[in-house]
């Protein structure tokens, strides 16, 4: 509704601007009112015609132009061509609907002419400017098949931008989609491997009730991850808590220990005795390195190898290294390492890489990475320290 209502005040003022600067030639007054007429109708639809049509015999009468019943009478007849148009003037290509426009804008003009000298009997000044009246409709035509190209070029290109942001649109669902049910297989992984643990006869009871709490915390982490996710649309403060880096390191190795064995792969871990802290979110920091230990260990799992996680205090942030004897990778792959689509493994889609370096930098960690095809990957992530006894 208020489109058609901006057209029908744009396209007036541009018919009032049309009659008020006419041409006169040898008595028979031209100008371009069936420019903005015709346009404004093609793209309004009928009502809006039915109001342009209404305007130029209003402005027509505001500028003291006679014999405005005899007008109306020959110019209102002509809305015929308008709304036989306006029936398949949407399915039309753009040259069909150039041709169309400049003939019905040419017709109008003509039988509106020729019905109204007709009526005040001076159908000689018709016969008598033919050249010139050529002249002002090749014009005309000219103006009016511009125009229309226009209007379908921006319309085209707004509809392309369109189609742009709902692809776009698409495109993050997906790898948001891809993202959750990346993140979501890690802890699912570790639960399952736990559980088959438990099945193995004579457990002792220390080691079930172990294991039983780890599979919780892992589906509890599920659960944290699915909820962030859903966080993105209306973001909620950032959980900020102390955490103790030593217990982090030792859980997250034992969450590996389940994959590791999968891959024959072997875990060692090298701690400092000192107590060491930095502020964040547990949660993320915990998916963060076992997404990154995971991939380490999958860049080892053809044949086997030695996963070395590290934790020391260097100066005034915390030093976690974790270092894999894998395949490597060259600096171009470690320059495109965390962003969306790009993975070193073959079915691999990236975003794991990519959503676990966000949330490392969002608790202001850094990322060091340093790599040799064929001899291995080392992961340097740094925290700032929080003084102990704070």
């Amino acid at each position: 509704m208020k489109y058609r209502l901006w057209l029908c005040f744009f396209f007036t003022i541009a018919i009032a601007f049309a009659m008020s600067i006419p041409v006169n030639l040898n008595g028979l007054v031209y100008d371009f009112r069936s420019i903005p007429l015709i346009v404004g109708s093609l793209y309004g639809g009928i009502y809006v015609s039915m109001f342009l049509y209404a305007a130029i015999i209003v402005v027509r009468y505001l500028l003291g132009n006679p014999n405005n019943l005899i007008y109306c009478v020959s110019f209102l007849p002509t809305i015929i061509f308008i709304i036989l148009l306006l029936k398949r003037y949407r399915q039309m290509r753009l040259a069909h609907k150039m041709i169309s426009a400049v003939i019905v804008c040419v017709a109008v003009k003509i039988v509106s002419f020729l019905i109204y000298l007709t009526s005040i009997g001076k159908m000689e000044l018709f016969t008598a400017n033919l050249i010139s009246s050529s002249q002002t409709y090749i014009l005309q035509s000219v103006v009016i098949a511009v125009y229309i190209y226009l209007i379908e070029f921006q319309q085209k290109y707004i509809h392309m931008q369109e189609d742009t942001v709902h692809g776009e649109k698409m495109r993050i669902v997906s790898e948001m989609a891809a993202s959750v049910a990346h993140e979501i297989r890690n802890p699912l992984t570790a639960v399952r491997g736990f559980i088959q643990l438990m099945g193995v006869p004579h457990l002792a009871p220390s080691k079930l009730q172990f294991y039983q709490q780890i599979s919780l915390e892992e589906l509890e982490r599920a659960q944290v991850i699915i909820s962030d996710y859903l966080a993105i649309a209306k973001p909620e403060p950032e959980k900020d808590e102390l955490i103790l880096m030593k217990d982090e390191v030792q859980y997250v190795s034992q969450v590996l220990v389940t994959i590791a064995n999968y891959n024959d792969v072997k875990i060692e871990v090298t701690l400092q005795d000192e107590q060491m802290f930095i502020q964040g979110d547990r949660n993320k920091l915990r998916q963060s390195l076992i997404n990154i230990g995971k991939n380490a260990i999958e860049a080892m799992s053809k044949s086997g190898g030695v996963l070395v996680i590290g934790l020391k205090e260097q100066t005034d942030r915390i030093m976690i290294t974790i270092r894999d004897n894998g395949i490597g990778m060259t600096k171009e792959q470690i320059s495109r390492l965390g962003t969306p689509y790009f993975s070193t493994k073959e079915k691999g889609t990236g975003l794991g890489t990519m959503v676990s370096f966000s949330l490392i930098r969002a608790m202001k960690g850094k990322i060091h990475i340093t790599s040799e095809v064929g001899k291995g990957t080392e992961f340097e992530i740094s925290f700032p320290a929080v003084p102990r006894g704070l």
